[in-house]
Order: C-alpha cells, then structure tokens, then sequence
C-alpha cells in the first residue's frame, strides 16, 4: 500500500470516528479527551480504568459510547457480595439430558462496564483477571473464549474507602490507560443544566453509528501506523526512567518512587501513542503523541513511597518531571 492510499484510507477512518465522537457529544457535554483516550482503548484493544468523584458521568459516559457502538453491552454492578459466576457465569444441571451446561456471564460482551470495580473481593477480581488477561474464561473445567473485541472500562470513587477492596498490582497493570475524570467548567456545566432540562434531548437517545466490522477495520489501520526507531528509544527512556531517575540526573525522585512502570508498560505507551496518531489523522507517531498520552498510561503503575504521600508527591508529578528530563528526539 503507498502513503497515498494509506492517507486516504486513515482519511476516511477518521471521518468514522468523528462520527462517533459526534453521536457520544449528543448525550455526554464535554470530556473531550476522556472520549478519544475510550476510543483508542477500543481500537487497540485495551482495558480502560477510569476514577473520578461522583456525578461526573463516568458511568454515562461509558453506556453512551457503548450505545454508539453496534456491539453487546453490559454492565455490572460490583458489590462487596458479588461471587466469581455472577460475572463469569455458572453450569446448569439440565434434567433431561442429565448433563451440566454453561449459563455465560456479562463477562461475555463487547464491552463491559464494571462499576465501582475496587467493591469486588479478591475472588472476584481473579475471576476478572483472566478474563481481561486471557480473553477466556474458564467455567467449571472448560474454557470459553470472550467476543472480539473485548474491553472492560472499569470506574472507581478515589474518595470512598468503606466497604471497597484496593486493585491487586497485577491487575491494575493490565489496564493499558488510568484516566481521571474531572469536573466540568461552568460554561460545560451550564449546557448540562440545558440539555438536562430539555423534555426533547431525553427522548432522542443514542444511536449506534459503528459496526464491528467497522471497529475491525478501522482498528487494522490503526494498528499499521509508523514508529520510527527513534520514537521507541524514546518511549523506553521513558518508561526506564521511572525505575531509575538517576539515569535522567532526578535524584530527588529516588525516594519517591519504590516502583518503576514494567515492561507492559512500554508496550502500552508505544499502542496508545499509534492509537493517539491515528485519531489525529497521522499515519506515524511523534514525541507529542508520546508525551500526550504518558500520564494516562504511567500513573497506575508507579508504585510511590511514603515519602511522596507525605509530601504529596502524586504520581502525576513525577511523570511531569521525567517528561522534561528525557531527551525529545
């Protein structure tokens, strides 16, 4: 294929994702980036965290993109008593036949909306791991493999700590992006205020404008955008320099951080910075994109010390200063 066709072709997927990007701002007022970073999840096919305080339309935001999605939906609600086969599924003796069959789960849907994940016990949250690690699941002594694609965008309160169970560090670092929802400015907050008291914008909905064939073929294309050489020495930089801030002359950071991003964590960085290029209709990466999406992609996986907690040293901070520490090619 010549740059030409390839143009044309990230041309014409771009103006699908408009499409979508179009369909999700008729229900959701603002959060802009918070969209894109869901449709690059969607098109590499990774997990999503997403924390924000509550009332920020973080569940809404989900079940609108999923509505503007011609795929199975589902969502769960976790709670401190859910059990491994409320998500999974179970098997069911059938009389007649005098055999056990497998009644699936939500698990096996396009997307999944796990609520309020960090409420499930550990039992719950394994069940999920090799769900969201494996893209199987394994149902007495079978294992069923989930649709394709398959993306669990799970929400948590970072406020609310009774009656929840923190994310074993495994799991966190399969979710390839942690995004922070934030609160609307006044003139955003102000056409929600409108949009909520107009008797028309409730009855109108959502309307799925892709398909998975769609999805499919636009994630191909995404999957074949350009990176140089010199952007992958970049983004493991990057990410060594989480382990070691010595080597990027940070020898304040040594004592903040107990716990650099894995080598997963490259790998998510270089899939999201293609994803991010794609959506802006490039066909090759460049170190904005990269430092574009190194927050969304690092917070979760530095482990900080005490010392940062007391100096309230967040993981933010410490990204910021690696970013401009590290060489741009």
């Amino acid at each position: 294929m010549d740059q030409a066709t390839s143009q044309a072709n990230i041309a014409a997927a771009h103006e699908v994702i408009s499409r979508l990007r179009t369909e999700v701002s008729r229900a959701v007022v603002g959060q802009q980036q918070i969209v894109d970073r869901l449709i690059a999840a969607l098109l590499i096919r990774g997990h999503v965290l997403v924390e924000g305080l509550p009332g920020l339309a973080k569940t809404l935001l989900v079940k609108t993109l999923a509505g503007a999605i011609d795929a199975t939906f589902k969502r769960v609600q976790f709670t401190p008593d859910l059990l491994p086969a409320d998500i999974t599924g179970t098997l069911i003796f059938d009389p007649a036949a005098r055999t056990f069959n497998p009644r699936f789960g939500p698990i096996f849907a396009n997307l999944v909306l796990a609520d309020e994940i960090n409420r499930a016990p550990a039992k719950v949250q394994s069940a999920l791991l090799e769900a969201m690690q494996e893209r199987q699941v394994t149902i007495g002594d079978s294992s069923y493999t989930l649709p394709d694609p398959f993306l669990v965008i799970a929400t948590q309160n970072p406020i609310e700590h009774e009656g929840t169970y923190t994310l074993p560090e495994a799991q966190v670092d399969r979710f390839v992006m942690k995004l922070k929802v934030d609160y609307p400015s006044a003139e955003e907050e102000l056409r929600i205020l409108n949009l909520y008291l107009d008797p028309t914008a409730a009855v109108a909905g959502v309307f799925p404008v892709l398909s998975l064939a769609d999805i499919h073929g636009v994630a191909q294309l995404a999957a074949g955008v350009h990176v140089d050489e010199k952007i992958s020495r970049y983004i493991v930089q990057l990410v060594a320099a989480t382990r070691r801030p010595l080597d990027v002359r940070l020898p304040a950071l040594v004592q903040y951080v107990s716990y650099g991003a894995s080598p997963r964590a490259t790998l998510a960085l270089a899939h999201v910075a293609k994803a991010h290029a794609f959506i802006q209709g490039r066909p090759f990466v460049i170190p904005e994109d990269v430092k574009n999406v190194a927050h969304d992609v690092l917070r979760h996986r530095l482990v900080l010390s005490y010392e940062a907690a007391a100096e309230q040293m967040t993981a933010d901070r410490v990204i910021d200063q690696i970013l401009g520490a590290v060489p741009v090619p």
